[in-house]
């Protein structure tokens, strides 16, 4: 979620993606995947099921675009979408006909319906993401949020700042906190339910007959404790959490209110966030090219969160094994390790 960015931050993600696409990308034709054959045994639901073709578009920010882990997209390069994404996993697992994903690193609410998307690596906008929706489309992903009102771009970036005022307290809950007590992060946190709302009806006008998921953040902190991957004063843990809690509770809403369904990464994501180490699926605060950016996922964080999206999706089942992330037209085959 890359609303806001100090600059120091935009030129070390633009020199990272640099040489992601240096060493791992190959140049994309084509955002359309080729047909295969549905996972065997799948019990999917309505639009999944039966022996229909799907087609399949996936919008949302960075959480679903995967910036710098390869191999890295040239259509645009300036939004870092993987080939290693859940998007990219899901089209893998269900076989689909047709597979476009115009997810944006960066991306707000407005930028999936106007034609003002900021990317990362300066270049022309990309045409609004709901340009990418058809009355042909069978299934949607939507995962945006966390960078409108600059939620959690500004508050990673100020919790880093303050935290070695206060190590033991917590400096960024106190920082956000305006002269009248409102905590303006759970806020705008409440009031991006609104925007996501719209997206939902956006999406519903131009492609009616899809099946429209809400993808939810995975966890970024842990439940308890503190790690030295994550530059936050310790008593911002519980309260970015609880920040967190409230932008899912906001897409969960949004999604309940405007015929969608709302999926919850935020279980099984317990274990996996940025202070979990080898089991994390989540980068802590410092940026590792051709792996991830910081506060962004590994390649096993979208592989994680791919899975619980299929279990979602097929009413418990599970992803299967033998199938990979499945690339554009003109990619590279993905990584599968």
């Amino acid at each position: 979620m890359s609303t806001a960015r100090p600059h120091r931050l935009r030129a070390a993600l633009v020199a990272a993606a640099a040489l992601a696409l240096t060493l791992g990308a190959a140049p994309v034709t084509a955002a359309t995947a080729p047909a295969g054959a549905a996972p065997d045994g799948a019990v999917t639901k309505d639009v999944v099921t039966g022996d229909e073709p799907i087609d399949y578009v996936a919008l949302g920010d960075s959480y679903s675009a995967g910036p710098l882990i390869p191999a890295q997209r040239l259509d645009p390069v300036g939004c870092l979408r993987s080939t290693n994404s859940y998007p990219a996993f899901l089209a893998g697992y269900f076989g689909v006909r047709s597979y476009v994903d115009v997810t944006c690193s960066g991306a707000q609410s407005v930028d999936l319906t106007k034609r003002r998307q900021t990317t990362i690596v300066p270049g022309p906008s990309p045409a609004p993401q709901v340009s990418a929706l058809s009355s042909g489309t069978d299934l949607v992903t939507v995962g945006i949020g966390g960078n409108d009102r600059t939620l959690f771009g500004s508050m990673i970036e100020v919790c880093e700042k303050v935290a070695p005022t206060a190590p033991k307290g917590a400096p960024c809950r106190r920082h956000f906190t305006n002269r009248k007590g409102v905590d303006t992060k759970l806020r705008d946190a409440t009031r991006i339910q609104a925007n996501v709302g719209r997206v939902l009806r956006t999406v519903a006008r131009r492609a009616p007959a899809a099946e429209v998921y809400v993808i939810g953040y995975p966890r970024l902190l842990p439940q308890r404790g503190t790690c030295q991957q994550v530059a936050f004063a310790a008593g911002d843990y519980r309260w970015g959490n609880r920040v967190e809690r409230r932008l899912n509770r906001s897409l969960r809403r949004a999604a309940a209110r405007n015929g969608a369904t709302y999926v919850d990464l935020y279980p099984a994501s317990r274990g996996h966030d940025a202070c979990a180490g080898r089991e994390a699926w989540i980068n802590g605060s410092k940026l590792k090219p051709l792996r991830a950016a910081n506060f962004h996922p590994f390649l096993r964080g979208m592989r994680g969160a791919a899975q619980e999206i299929y279990r979602r999706l097929t009413d418990g089942g599970t992803a299967p094994a033998n199938v990979y992330a499945q690339p554009p037209l003109g990619s590279q085959t993905p990584r599968t390790d």
